[in-house]
């Protein structure tokens, strides 16, 4: 009766694989707390350049679509946000320790 719908995009987008990156159980990679923070810091420092090189190049009307320009600035965004909402947590998990009575 009528014809399926198929996405004609690609399955996965950047953001996709910026959260995947994220998702990494560190248990499984045998890494320490410190050194997975230390990779979840250093990735969105990362994503945070790239997204600055993007926006430069199309500044410069170098060939850079607006819409990767777009995509680039909000995987800064959110992966910014994942960052300060990490931090909130682990914040008030240090609190919820201090304040436990020994």
């Amino acid at each position: 009766m009528g014809a399926a719908i198929r996405p004609d995009g690609p399955r996965w987008t950047p953001l996709d694989r910026a959260v995947e990156r994220f998702q990494t159980p560190a248990a499984a990679e045998g890494t320490s707390f410190a050194d997975t923070l230390a990779r979840v810091v250093g990735d969105t420092q990362q994503v945070q350049q790239n997204a600055e090189n993007v926006i430069a190049a199309f500044v410069r009307g170098e060939p850079v679509e607006l819409h990767q320009v777009m995509a680039a600035s909000e995987e800064a965004g959110i992966a910014l946000e994942f960052l300060v909402e990490m931090r909130n947590k682990l914040t008030d998990a240090y609190r919820t320790v201090m304040n436990m009575q020994v």
